[in-house]
């Protein structure tokens, strides 16, 4: 075994260990890794760490988001953005410039048709607009809130996807279209044809895929257990790619559209828009007509308010988003799902499948293998469009609107953050360990901690490289947070980061303890005084015939049959402890009484939460009882961490009161009963009778109440019969003990 992967196995050991060890936080895997950063980096999905496909910002526009893309086949780039309604426009070589702002808040839908005009939708309550050789014309009105896509069609028509009616539009020249298909939900989100010609449409909120074959006439393709189908995309060997999320996606891009605030114009962007107008003769520059400066610092008209459905799916664990394949035989298959990312669009790179989400903007690519690999971040909200040409992925993004390229060639360096990782408690810090390829002179560590769960100003600064990450120990001050970051260089071999692993030796916590309990029971009588009953017992023997004679005398007489009392009382103390590092507890137990000074040790060495003490060993009194807990079995002598608690105050009481009867007296038709009840430790609580072994029945103290340790009682007894006549009277202190007393009335 190479000595570093011996290094990195040995690193492991303690966190097989007690809690009380030092611990290891591990990276290893693909779902670890991809809780990070990246920069310029991408991560496989065998959980490898490379240099990611070169991502260059190509556009910033300044406006709260992108959400339409088309590229033409010269490589002019169209752009639709909300909340100021405009379309930017980015030939090869030259500057971004605003081709035409729409008369409304969003654009979320572009298509070219063959001749290389453009159609532009804007929504709300918006248009289809067609702008060709500079201008711009009214091309088609839906009637409709949204207008969500766009698909010409081979003999020149366009198809047109709406919402909140879940209509889909032909139009075939201006002003002329009708309704094509009726879905009955409520938004169609998106459009393409199959490779034959065929038009496919997703909708929304119970996310199925139609084939619409003819007006009024489509096929089912796939019912999605996913509410919503975002993104469409036919392969050339007849399957579709087919992206569906959780919902609520529409509304968000309409509001995100709509209400985000007004950005400054971005640098190097031409200002040049397009008017529609009646007038013949308005002024034109460069063959694009230019609206007035002070028209074009007007506000747009807000929006009416108009409501979509409340379709959100977001349980917890419960998958938020999937790509499917359908293939040419109508067989679905599920390719990649997530509970954390929304894919928002796909589109194919090099046979690659590369797909866009809301997680950081991030772009992945699935292969043929069907192995994600997450291939950059953008680091904006979410890449919202990806639009290929040539051999580059441009991808559009929200908050704020921006466009990448991603191109073929592999970044120079990159880094990786990782993510947060809480060590439970202030911790000191050890070594860093790695393990990847090349060996060395490809990757440099650094280290910052803090004790805020998020990464802010209170943090530590990156430190300096590690030189030696698994000999040097890390530099960052003890804290409860800490994070790693490895950069990575271009070299003659491509570097691979597989695993990175951290040690540490969280400070120990004190142990908790709870609650102390103290409750009385009684159990069995075991031992000497159990076999000594048995044996007395054992000695009498009693035979009888069916003469009715006795067998013939084999003992000294007839026993009395005695009730003894069959158990002895005893004390359950019971208390609850935890300790927040999982450590392995041990206890010690502790009395004393209310008269003494010092401590007397009870029982030591308890792994049980839990003693029983016979309650004879005490006498009659306050008591106290302590409980220490000590964590040592786990940590060093050095590191081991004791609690303790002490018991409210247990009064024991195994006296029973003492109960007296006056000679019994009469007055008139009833005999009276003087009764004395009295008890040294705890106050009386209740004082009962019975007559001739009935019911015991209550006695109501001389003073009113039973409360004091010594009370009288007067009993009578009207119209008894004549003959002999038992009473017995019980008196209960606090603890329960029955102290009785017997008069015979004759």
């Amino acid at each position: 075994m190479p000595l570093r992967l011996l290094a990195a196995a040995l690193l492991l050991l303690p966190a097989l260990l007690s809690a009380g060890g030092s611990a290891a936080w591990e990276s290893n895997s693909y779902s670890d890794f991809v809780k990070g950063r990246f920069q310029g980096v991408s991560l496989t999905r065998d959980g490898r760490l490379t240099l990611a496909p070169r991502l260059d910002e190509v556009f910033s526009s300044g406006e709260a988001g992108i959400f339409a893309a088309v590229v033409a086949p010269d490589g002019t780039l169209y752009l639709g953005t909300g909340h100021r309604g405009r379309v930017y426009r980015i030939r090869p070589g030259q500057k971004p410039e605003v081709f035409w702002s729409a008369p409304h808040p969003g654009v979320f839908a572009l298509a070219l048709d063959p001749n290389g005009a453009l159609f532009a939708a804007a929504s709300p309550n918006g248009k289809v607009w067609k702008i060709e050789n500079g201008q711009a014309s009214e091309y088609f009105d839906p009637q409709s809130t949204y207008i969500w896509a766009l698909a010409p069609a081979s003999d020149g028509s366009l198809f047109i996807a709406t919402g909140d009616n879940g209509r889909i539009y032909r139009a075939t020249a201006p002003g002329q279209g009708e309704i094509w298909y009726e879905t009955g939900q409520s938004h169609v989100t998106s459009l393409a044809f199959d490779q034959q010609g065929r038009l496919l449409a997703g909708s929304e909120p119970n996310g199925i895929l139609y084939r619409v074959e003819a007006k009024g006439r489509a096929f089912v393709l796939y019912d999605s257990p996913l509410p919503e189908i975002r993104s469409i995309l036919p392969a050339p060997d007849g399957s579709l790619y087919v992206a569906a999320l959780g919902g609520s996606l529409a509304r968000k891009q309409a509001d995100g559209a709509q209400s985000a605030p007004t950005p400054t114009s971005p640098v190097g962007v031409v200002t040049t828009s397009i008017t529609v107008t009646a007038d013949s003769s308005a002024p034109t520059q460069g063959g694009v007509e230019v609206k007035p400066p002070a028209e074009a610092a007007k506000t747009p008209p807000p929006a009416p308010e108009t409501a979509l459905p409340a379709s959100v799916y977001e349980m917890p664990g419960v998958e938020r988003t999937a790509i499917y394949r359908i293939h040419p035989d109508h067989t679905v298959e599920t390719l990649w799902t997530s509970q954390e990312e929304n894919v928002f669009d796909l589109a194919l790179r090099n046979g690659s499948i590369v797909f866009s989400t809301d997680q950081r903007g991030r772009l992945y690519s699935l292969g043929t293998d069907l192995k994600a690999t997450l291939l950059a971040e953008t680091q904006e909200g979410e890449t919202t469009r990806l639009a290929a040409h040539d051999k580059s992925i441009y991808a559009a993004t929200a908050n704020l609107g921006k466009l990448f390229r991603l191109n073929g060639a592999d970044q120079p360096a990159g880094s990786y953050e990782s993510a947060v990782h809480d060590a439970g408690n202030v911790a000191r810090w050890g070594r860093l360990d790695w393990t990847g390829s090349p060996e060395s002179g490809a990757f440099i560590f650094r280290t910052r901690s803090g004790n805020s769960a998020r990464p802010d100003r209170t943090w530590s600064d990156w430190s300096p490289p590690l030189a030696n990450p698994a000999g040097d120990p890390i530099a960052s001050p003890n804290a409860r947070y800490i994070q790693w970051k490895a950069e990575l260089k271009s070299g003659s071999i491509p570097p691979a980061l597989d695993s990175v692993t951290l040690t540490y030796q969280p400070q120990n916590t004190r142990p908790v303890i709870r609650g102390i309990s103290v409750l009385p029971q009684w159990t069995a009588r075991s031992g000497a005084a159990a076999s000594a009953s048995a044996s007395a017992a054992a000695a009498y023997s009693i035979t009888v015939t069916d003469t009715g004679s006795a067998a013939p005398a084999t003992s000294s007489g007839t026993p009395t049959q005695r009730v003894e009392r069959s158990g002895q009382p005893q004390l359950y103390i019971s208390w609850t402890a935890e300790d927040p590092d999982k450590d392995q507890l041990v206890y010690s137990l502790y009395y004393r009484a209310g008269d003494e000074r010092e401590w007397k040790l009870l029982k030591d060495h308890l792994t049980d939460s839990t003693h029983v003490q016979e309650a004879e060993t005490f006498a009659d009194g306050r008591y106290f009882f302590r409980v220490v807990a000590s964590d040592r079995l786990s940590n060093t002598p050095s590191d081991a961490r004791d609690a303790e608690l002490v018991s409210p105050p247990v009064v024991i009481d195994q006296t029973p009161p003492t109960v007296s009867i006056a000679p019994a007296t009469r007055d008139g038709e009833s005999i009276v009963l003087h009764i004395t009840a009295e008890d040294t430790a705890s106050p009386l609580r209740r004082v009962e009778f019975s007559l001739n072994a009935t019911p015991w029945r209550l006695l109501s103290a001389d003073d009113g109440i039973t409360d004091t340790l010594r009370e009288t009682f007067t009993l009578r007894l009207p119209n008894l019969p004549p003959g002999e006549h038992s009473v017995v009277v019980r008196a209960l202190d606090a603890a329960g003990n029955p102290g009785l007393a017997k008069i015979v009335i004759r």
